[in-house]
């Protein structure tokens, strides 16, 4: 016997009788140009929601809208024959497009006299648009219906929809509140993660905070409920899948959607802050975005202009062009990434190719398509709406992220127009100025032509300053609107870090830039000169200065700039952003291409799985734990799933051909740890038949500093986390409001901690290095070579800052501020120390 289709019940919108929908007196219905239904002639003028899901289209003059169901199916209710003529006259929306609504929630208020007078026809049609591709079958009812009682239509669901339809009887499961511990709220990042995991779940879900909610698979949708720090959410779930989806969403929301606190972005300083300097004819104000300082030419760059028709060539045709266009799109923005070689701006363009699968920008697109509009104006529309959604959000961060969807809105949009967009082209020497940059704009810049830029829009902590600061030039937003009457090629000086741009210096005022610019390029040229030199201290005791990396992109990079070798690969960037582990095979080819990057002469340290309760993974559910810092984490999780482990550690083991290879076991407290992991590492080397490899720990509790001593004999090395053993030993969590600036690497009990493990590791002939934040501190640099760590693995662009400090320094010097340092007795007394002897 088959199973019976899911079925969709479409309520009556208003009282009053039903009417074929063939006999209806305008030819687009009755000839079901916009789709197949019923009509009513009303008695009552207050229209009802048919079903339940989101407004996903509301027209201007509120006498029509479309609601998007959970299951896709598209319900269009259209009060009067010719009422658009009224222009919203006598109609009073109750709700807002891309609200979601309850099926029975009064929508639209109309008075009946009014438009029974003006227009043609009171018959009010109640129409599936999207038919041909959710409905199997339709079964109209006849006679008198109730509102919100009386099911007019019940459709058998078909394909897409059939299969996102709940499950019969499924109720809606509630989660009890959520509280929101993400510092700035879920911006985009985390709105991004949380949606990537809704999508995996067939239930219809949604995010609600009070009286809004958001579809949970949107991330426009998630981030226009503009969260903060310490709101509380709760997650709305219902089909077959339901009560998992609110389990495992529920862990998400706890974990901060794996975003650590510090990795949040912080909150724009106040133009008010910035703007002390007065601004005047001769210099113009705005936000520091990214500091440098630089003298060029004025270059204005303009958005393009798309000529967009209203009017397309039919549903179906204008649905294809819009299909090719984003997956074209998409494609530009994939042949984009492959070129950069910034995590960062990575990231950002990851966000943009998941706006281009948003489910409630796809919802409003589809409505305007069914509405008889173009593809180029209905997705026009929906992107413009909600960008102007997010800039109406009191979050500075959420407002910012509005470009974000321009961004993409426009990259669509030239493609439907046809119209190739304009490339950046700059001449060298240029100061940019504009109204708003894109992010795209921004990754294309070139800055040997682009010395700096300035914009109306955007702030400190928009996606532009972001990858302004990686391509390290000055960057100035929220500048003055005078800025864009500037002429073209007026000389100016832009400094990135006072956020200011003063229009034709004088002599005395270019001579002091240039003076400034010169002793900041001596320095930085005299570094960068000595980057390819091995790190040596002034009496040439030999120091590995090496690279924290997370793929070849990136150790091409540091290599390029001095990196002896790789420090630390955090292997998790293999494991994030996808619902499957990856395959040994897949693991191996990225391991191996870092190898290759890095030669057979130079050391890679590759970390393995450094995931947990507080860096959680959606194929891995973990228990949800009181303190995820304290609970399964680093080692624990690999040897409660050795069978990750195995295949990660095989996958590894494929590079040691190529390179000096080392693997490293993150968050190991105990000798019982470390012989298990260990012992399954001997078994993979066993079977695999490659023995060169050394072995390691991550010191990043007090038990392993303390031990070290034990842990010598059983290791090659060790490398020193100082993110984590900093929280650890203070037990502050560095990301706590008020306890962050406390927890400061440079505490004296730090310094014991790595002090002690310096001298345990020197008596059994092992080395120590560090691979936390200290480490690309310059100052810290000679300090820790003091205290007896032989290796820094710093960031890519700390390489040449901390080799040329090194060089300035002699072995016995560095012991002797060692020595300094530990005597003193505060954090801030030792930073004062630091930054007195800094050379």
């Amino acid at each position: 016997m088959s199973t019976p289709l899911p079925r969709l019940k479409i309520l009556a919108p208003l009282s009053g009788w039903l009417v074929a929908l063939d006999s209806v007196p305008d030819p687009v219905f009755a000839g079901k140009m916009v789709g197949d239904g019923i009509s009513l002639d009303p008695t009552s003028c207050s229209l009802l929601a048919p079903v339940s899901g989101v407004v996903s289209n509301l027209h201007s003059a509120h006498h029509a809208l479309t609601i998007t169901s959970p299951e896709g199916v598209e319900v269009m209710v259209h009060i009067g024959i010719d009422t658009v003529m009224l222009k919203g006259q006598g109609f009073q929306p109750l709700v807002e497009q891309g609200q979601r609504v309850s099926a029975g929630q009064a929508l639209i208020d109309f008075n009946l006299d009014l438009v029974a007078r003006n227009a043609q026809s009171l018959l009010t049609q109640i129409i599936i648009t999207n038919g041909d591709q959710t409905v199997s079958a339709m079964h109209q009812a006849s006679g008198l219906a109730e509102a919100g009682k009386t099911a007019v239509l019940e459709l058998e669901l078909a394909g897409a929809a059939a299969a996102a339809a709940p499950a019969a009887g499924g109720a809606k499961l509630l989660s009890p509140d959520i509280e929101i511990t993400n510092p700035a709220g879920l911006h985009a990042r985390p709105a991004a993660v949380f949606a990537s995991k809704a999508k995996s779940f067939q239930a219809d879900i949604h995010l609600l905070l009070g009286e809004q909610s958001a579809n949970a698979k949107s991330v426009v949708g998630v981030m226009g409920l503009s969260t903060r720090n310490g709101d509380k959410v709760r997650i709305e779930a219902a089909g077959a899948d339901a009560e998992q989806a609110l389990a495992e969403l529920t862990q998400l929301l706890l974990d901060r959607c794996g975003e650590a606190e510090d990795e949040a972005p912080a909150a724009p300083a106040p133009i008010a802050a910035v703007a002390q300097q007065q601004e005047s004819a001769e210099l113009l104000v705005g936000v520091g975005a990214s500091p440098g300082l630089a003298i060029g030419r004025v270059y204005h760059h303009r958005l393009q202009e798309f000529d967009v028709p209203e009017f397309g060539q039919g549903a179906s045709l204008e649905q294809q062009h819009f299909a090719r266009a984003t997956e074209e799109a998409a494609q530009q923005i994939d042949a984009v990434k492959s070129q950069l070689t910034d995590a960062a701006k990575q990231a950002i363009l990851s966000m943009h190719q998941e706006l281009l699968q948003d489910p409630d920008l796809l919802a409003q697109t589809y409505a305007g398509l069914a509405d008889g509009k173009s593809a180029a104006w209905s997705w026009r529309a929906a992107f413009s709406s909600y960008s102007a959604r997010l800039e109406a959000q009191d979050n500075a961060l959420l407002r910012e992220r509005a470009n974000d969807i321009r961004d993409v809105g426009r990259r669509v949009l030239a493609l439907l127009a046809g119209v190739k967009q304009a490339s950046l082209d700059v001449p060298a020497g240029s100061i940019l100025i504009a109204e708003d940059l894109t992010p795209s704009d921004t990754a294309a810049l070139d800055p040997k032509k682009v010395l700096g830029f300035c914009t109306r829009t955007g702030g400190a902590t928009s996606h532009v300053a972001i990858l302004a600061r990686s391509l390290g030039i000055p960057a100035i937003c929220g500048i003055s609107q005078a800025a864009l009457a500037l002429p073209d090629s007026e000389q100016v000086i832009i400094d990135g870090g006072r956020g200011t741009l003063r229009i034709a210096p004088n002599a005395e005022q270019l001579a002091s830039a240039e003076a400034e610019i010169a002793q900041i390029a001596e320095r930085r040229a005299a570094e960068a000169a000595m980057s390819q030199r091995e790190a040596r201290t002034s009496d040439g005791v030999r120091i590995e200065v090496v690279a924290n990396i997370r793929n070849a992109a990136d150790a091409r990079e540091a290599v390029a700039k001095g990196a002896e070798g790789v420090g630390l690969l955090r292997s998790e960037f293999l494991f994030d952003n996808r619902d499957t582990p990856p395959s040994e095979q897949e693991q191996a080819e990225e391991y191996c291409a870092v190898a290759r990057a890095l030669g057979a002469e130079r050391p890679l340290v590759v970390r393995t799985l450094d995931v947990g309760g507080d860096k959680p993974l959606s194929y891995l559910p973990l228990p949800k734990e009181d303190n995820p810092f304290l609970g399964l984490r680093g080692i624990r999780v690999s040897l409660e799933r050795p069978d990750l482990l195995r295949t990660q550690l095989r996958a590894i083991l494929q590079a040691a051909p190529l390179t000096r290879l080392h693997i490293m076991f993150p968050m190991v407290a105990s000798l019982d740890e470390l012989r298990a992991a260990k012992a399954v590492l001997a078994e993979e080397q066993a079977a695999s038949g490659r023995q060169d490899v050394k072995v390691g720990i991550m010191v990043e509790v007090p038990s392993a500093a303390v031990m070290a001593a034990r842990f010598a004999p059983e290791v090659d090395f060790f490398s020193i986390g100082t993110n984590d053993l900093t929280q650890y030993v203070l037990a502050m969590d560095r990301g706590h409001p008020q306890l962050a600036k406390q927890a400061d690497a440079l505490h004296p009990a730090v310094l014991a901690m790595i002090a002690m493990t310096c001298d345990g590791a020197r008596a059994h002939g092992k080395w120590v290095g560090i691979c936390g934040g200290l480490a690309s501190d310059e100052r810290a640099a000679p300090l820790l070579v003091g205290m007896g760590v032989t290796e820094l693995s710093v960031s890519t662009p700390a390489l040449a800052a901390v080799k040329a400090t090194l060089s300035r320094w002699s072995a016995e010097e560095c012991r002797t501020l060692a020595q300094q340092a530990l005597a003193l007795s505060t954090a801030s007394e030792v930073r004062e120390h630091l930054n007195a002897q800094a050379r």
